[in-house]
């Protein structure tokens, strides 16, 4: 199909192919799974996987979607102002560069970084476009429940000016129920708002029981494993999982991984070693076509969620655990989402955000091998019932063809 008789929907994110950032794989996967009903165009980053990151093109097209990309700053996440200014950078090349794109029928901004908002709101303006906010996480909010930033008057003016245009979209897809709540109590009409999780892929991500590479590779066999795997940055306060692995550390089986790069690497691997600890194991991100493995060579995820975030995310990384069929222990707090999910679905263990009760949970897990089991039952079977990647894809394709129907398709460039 002539993809000028499609309609044009361009998404806003820094991070696309081939970068190994949540946000960016599950926006390639949601792209490319649209492909074959709309003209899909990306306007994203320059790539920060090692392959790709010097030799990359301002455009390219990979799997039907049209990948725009522009240059900006790179500095290191681990400095909190060098990573605002990478922000920034991105921002100010992406509003130089939005509005000699082919104009979209539809533009949708997700929230990396935060600002992205501001830029499709300007196109809204100048060119006409629909506008639908993709919110994987809800700024300013997210900073001030992490103490990054304090709710001060300037902090107040971004969240209004960012809610202006939450008002103005015609539609916002958010993560989960508490996140859509938030937005309500804003004003924002419950028509406008559509709960729309995240995935996993279950074709590619799946439980993996034995001859495991993962294991054999880390000389895990006859261990407990405790693993966290994913962006190991402010969200998460890992520091609590690090003190709970020196208070199990009299049991030689428990052996906790940490996979993934982010801002509080460093800090956490240097806590490991002023603790001595040797329970204790830091992994790089693992490639797309090993996670069944290393998903599945866990005994038990670790999926931190405090009660100032619960409205704010919904932690991406429960699906690939759901559909690697393991068990995983949050502290996500009573009433919120994920609590109802973890213990009305029986696929894991909720605790009180505590070292201390962290550990109990995990010594708990360890001592119960048949309701693991049920668990990791529990867990497939809600990955393949209601979490796959195909779900999400046929609920945004029926939002966009809902929201364009009245808008006409557009051919030229502004």
């Amino acid at each position: 199909m002539d993809t000028h008789l499609k309609p044009r929907i361009l998404f806003l994110n820094r991070s696309y192919w081939p970068d190994s950032e949540a946000t960016g794989q599950l926006l390639t996967a949601l792209c490319e799974g649209l492909a074959d009903d709309f003209d899909v165009h990306v306007l994203a980053g320059q790539p920060n996987s090692t392959s790709l990151a010097e030799n990359w093109e301002d455009k390219s097209v990979r799997n039907g979607v049209t990948i725009h990309r522009v240059a900006h700053t790179t500095f290191p996440k681990s400095n909190m102002a060098l990573k605002a200014v990478n922000f920034v950078s991105f921002v100010h090349a992406c509003r130089r560069r939005v509005l000699s794109l082919p104009v979209p029928d539809i533009v949708v901004f997700e929230t990396d970084p935060f600002l992205l908002p501001f830029v499709a709101s300007r196109l809204k303006q100048k060119a006409g476009s629909k506008m639908i906010g993709y919110l994987q996480d809800i700024y300013p909010d997210v900073a001030v429940a992490l103490g990054k930033v304090s709710n001060n008057w300037f902090i107040r003016r971004i969240r209004a000016g960012m809610f202006s245009i939450y008002h103005r979209c015609n539609a916002l897809v958010v993560l989960s129920s508490d996140m859509k709540r938030l937005l309500l109590e804003d004003g924002i009409a419950d028509q406008q708002v559509h709960i729309i999780p995240n995935w996993a892929d279950v074709d590619s991500i799946y439980p993996v029981d034995s001859d495991n590479s993962f294991t054999k590779q880390h000389n895990l066999q006859g261990k407990f494993v405790a693993m966290y795997s994913g962006n190991l940055g402010l969200t998460q306060r890992l520091e609590d999982f690090v003190t709970a692995a020196s208070i199990v550390a009299d049991d030689p089986a428990i052996q906790f991984i940490f996979i993934g790069r982010g801002a509080k690497k460093s800090e956490l691997q240097q806590m490991v070693m002023k603790l001595g600890l040797n329970n204790v194991m830091f992994l790089d991100y693992q490639p797309i076509e090993q996670l069944a493995h290393s998903l599945s060579a866990a005994d038990l995820h670790l999926v931190p969620l405090n009660k100032d975030l619960s409205q704010c995310l919904m932690p991406s990384k429960l699906y690939g655990i759901l559909a690697a069929g393991r068990p995983y222990l949050t502290t996500a707090p009573a009433g919120c989402e994920l609590f109802q999910i973890t213990e009305q679905r029986e696929v894991g263990f909720t605790v009180f955000p505590d070292p201390v009760k962290i550990a109990e949970g995990i010594r708990l897990a360890k001592s119960n091998p048949d309701q693991l089991q049920t668990m990791r039952s529990n867990a497939r079977a809600l990955a393949v019932a209601e979490c796959t990647k195909q779900h999400s894809i046929d609920a945004f394709r029926t939002l966009l063809k809902n929201t364009c129907a009245t808008s006409p398709v557009n051919s030229q460039t502004v």
